[in-house]
């Protein structure tokens, strides 16, 4: 049974190539272009991974990893956040909030691939 990922993006193009690369290798993807109701659709698919933009109409992401955080079924899915926003304090702020892994844009397909794969091993 394949892993399920979840993509939770805004830019078509970051998120046609992460379901391509993921895809080939095997993995179920599901993606979500806002982050008014990405809590919602995190809550139906129930996924292994959730990859989370920072900045999304309707929500940001540090605001829909609180609250993966603060639900009990959902708390422990390991979030590779994704951002344009590559500042230390940025890192840190996610890594306050609960982000297993941070990811700057732009990105390598391969930086995903390993990032993914690792957190699907924690």
């Amino acid at each position: 049974m394949s892993k399920k990922v979840i993509v939770i993006e805004d830019e078509r193009n970051i998120i046609e190539a992460i379901s391509f690369i993921l895809s080939r290798d095997g993995w179920d993807v599901v993606t979500h272009s806002n982050g008014h109701d990405a809590i919602d659709a995190v809550r139906l698919r129930k996924p292994d991974i959730v990859i989370l933009d920072v900045m999304l109409p309707g929500k940001s992401g540090f605001d829909i990893l609180q609250e993966i955080r603060g639900d009990g079924e959902l708390g422990q899915i390991p979030v590779l956040m994704l951002t344009a926003r590559g500042q230390e304090k940025d890192r840190e702020m996610a890594q306050r909030a609960g982000a297993s892994a941070y990811m700057t844009k732009p990105f390598s397909n391969a930086e995903v691939l390993d990032a993914v794969r690792h957190l699907a091993t924690v």
